[in-house]
């Protein structure tokens, strides 16, 4: 079970990142656009996601 971080962490980190760019207007064409919120929970998304993914590689050692 060492690779079950490595899935979701790299959903959050996708996941955020498309948020994060909807949020802050760089990623045009959904109700996120522009919403202030939805670039802050991208990057709270996106923390997340690396913590998973820095764990795994961590631990896979």
């Amino acid at each position: 079970m060492k690779t079950f971080p490595f899935v979701p962490g790299l959903l959050l980190l996708i996941t955020g990142s498309i948020w994060f760019l909807q949020g802050i207007n760089l990623l045009p064409g959904s109700f996120m656009t522009g919403q202030t919120r939805w670039a802050i929970m991208g990057g709270i998304c996106i923390v997340l996601g690396v913590v998973l993914l820095l764990g795994w590689r961590s631990g896979s050692g």
